[in-house]
């Protein structure tokens, strides 16, 4: 047993004596190999034993993330307006150098070493669709050389590539940009280009906050330029990207779809507030306003994105709103020269347009419409008055209040008084006036520079009594005419402008509703993208 535990000493006394000499020895043998491998060797050659073989170089990609211009902070960015995308890449690059093999076994095993991409022969590889103001190209890493030649250069890029942006769905688009690899010098007939994966590798990609990475496949093309015979084969990587749109949506589009419906309401103000013109024109200006924020971002381009076209869809109905409450302030504020409603209107408008648009009157209901009021009862009565005194009325002057039938006399009468020319604003008229069923009368008595002479009755039946009618009180019965003529006209004229308040009224509504369905429906639409 003790003899066991001294041979086991020994071992680990020899072990540790050993192995400085052995990791001297790789130190030595990888200097010598370097040495070895690039006495004759130059980089500005293609490493082939056969001029007339093809080089094969493996190309595959890595997206690390979509980076942003900002200094010290890495964000998804796209530069849609440039049309610009900037993405932090790792290129990977495998090729068998002719020249660059050795056998380990003479050097002590050691199969790889590490030295600088410098030193060696390189593909010269570029972006072709590079969009970089200095067109600077991969960084200067070091090479993976081993045994059998094979070298693998694995070097970070920050690459700026043209991609072209369509925003006809915008903030609900996706885009797609290409990544275009070849040799900038060698055709497909020295150097070919393989895909080493069916797509570029994302395991890891950085999230970022507004587009989301669908896929990024890998395709090969050989293309014949015009200017060459040989072909010049490529390497496209097209990276899908979908926009997160809730940022948009919550900062330009919520706000454009509750401005939108102020625009209607704008129809419910009173035509008295004075305020319906000016909360238009303010929507309006509110919009304008969110338009050119739309057009900072976006790319001068031909396709209008979705976003615009509902702020230009929601502007020109805002346009016809305001136009349409300037036509019917008009039609409200119709003055007491203004006609009378057309029967059309009365019929179409009033009636059934008004229920439609649940407008009513003081009092009134879908179910039970108010009734038109209806003149008082006939009073039949065969005296007059004048002076305090009752009597029949009788000969030239006769102030009667009758029930029955109308004299066609009395009703040429009654339709020269309730005209506006007999009324206020004209000669005031020669007739004398009688209260007939609500209604002021007046008939001729006569000229007013001569006196007449009418026999009243007394005051009493049986007994009657010739009475002078005087000059002073002609005079007081055409004022009381003048009176009621003014009157009756004031009357008919609130009867006129009360409809064709009404009739604005009713336009109204009819506007604010079908305007609310419109905003309604485009906003649906809009939102219907998001979905």
């Amino acid at each position: 047993m003790k003899r066991w535990r001294i041979q086991t000493l020994s071992c680990m006394l020899l072990s540790v004596c050993l192995l400085p000499t052995c990791r001297g020895a790789h130190g030595t043998y990888a200097q010598k190999l370097l040495n070895d491998l690039f006495t004759n060797y130059t980089s500005a050659l293609r490493p082939v034993e056969d001029t007339n073989f093809i080089l094969n170089v493996t190309l595959q990609v890595t997206l690390s993330q979509i980076i942003d211009m900002i200094p010290h902070v890495f964000v998804s960015f796209k530069d849609e307006r440039n049309q610009i995308l900037t993405a932090y890449l790792w290129i990977r690059q495998v090729w068998v150098d002719a020249h660059l093999k050795w056998n380990k076994d003479d050097y002590d095993g050691l199969d790889t070493i590490r030295i600088p991409s410098s030193y060696v022969w390189r593909p010269d590889i570029v972006l072709y669709n590079n969009a970089d103001d200095h067109f600077t190209g991969s960084m200067d890493t070091n090479v993976v050389i081993r045994h059998d030649g094979q070298i693998t250069w694995d070097s970070p890029a920050i690459t700026k590539s043209s991609c072209k942006v369509d925003v006809s769905f915008f903030p609900f688009d996706a885009q797609q940009c290409r990544f275009t690899y070849g040799s900038w010098t060698y055709n497909g007939n020295q150097l070919d280009i393989l895909n080493a994966m069916e797509s570029a590798d994302l395991a890891d990609l950085v999230d970022n906050v507004e587009w989301v990475v669908m896929g990024m496949p890998a395709k090969k093309n050989i293309i014949q330029y015009g200017c060459c015979a040989d072909p010049y084969p490529d390497v496209t990587y097209t990276l899908k990207l979908k926009r997160r749109a809730s940022f948009y949506v919550f900062n330009l589009l919520i706000p454009c779809v509750m401005i939108s419906f102020l625009a209607p309401l704008g129809f419910y103000l009173p035509a008295d507030s004075g305020e319906k013109v000016s909360l238009g024109v303010t929507v309006m200006l509110a919009l304008t306003v969110f338009q050119l924020l739309v057009a900072e971002i976006m790319p001068p381009s031909e396709n209008v994105p979705l976003i615009g076209k509902y702020y230009i869809a929601t502007m020109t109905m805002i346009t016809a709103s305001t136009a349409l409450t300037i036509f019917i302030m008009n039609v409200h504020h119709c003055g007491p020269d203004a006609k009378p409603v057309p029967k059309w209107a009365k019929t179409f408008i009033l009636q059934h347009m008004a229920r439609m648009c649940f407008v009513y009157e003081v009092g009134e209901n879908c179910m039970s419409p108010q009734a038109e009021r209806q003149d008082p009862p006939p009073v039949k009565n065969n005296n007059c008055t004048m002076n305090g005194q009752v009597g029949p009325c009788r000969d030239d002057c006769v102030f009667r209040m009758e029930g029955g039938q109308e004299t066609a006399e009395e009703r040429e009468d009654m339709d020269q008084m309730m005209s506006p020319l007999g009324s206020m604003g004209r000669n005031p008229t020669n007739n004398y006036s009688a209260w007939k069923n609500g209604v002021y009368m007046s008939m001729d008595c006569g000229e007013s520079g001569a006196k007449r002479r009418c026999r009243k009755g007394g005051v009493s039946d049986g007994e009657k009594k010739d009475r002078e009618v005087t000059c002073d009180e002609r005079q007081l019965l055409r004022n009381i005419e003048y009176i009621a003529n003014c009157y009756r006209d004031q009357r008919a004229t609130q009867k006129r402008t009360g409809e064709w308040k009404k009739v604005a009224k009713v336009l109204d509504r009819f506007f604010m509703w079908l305007f609310f369905i419109m905003v309604f429906l485009m906003s649906l639409l809009i939102m219907g993208k998001a979905i």
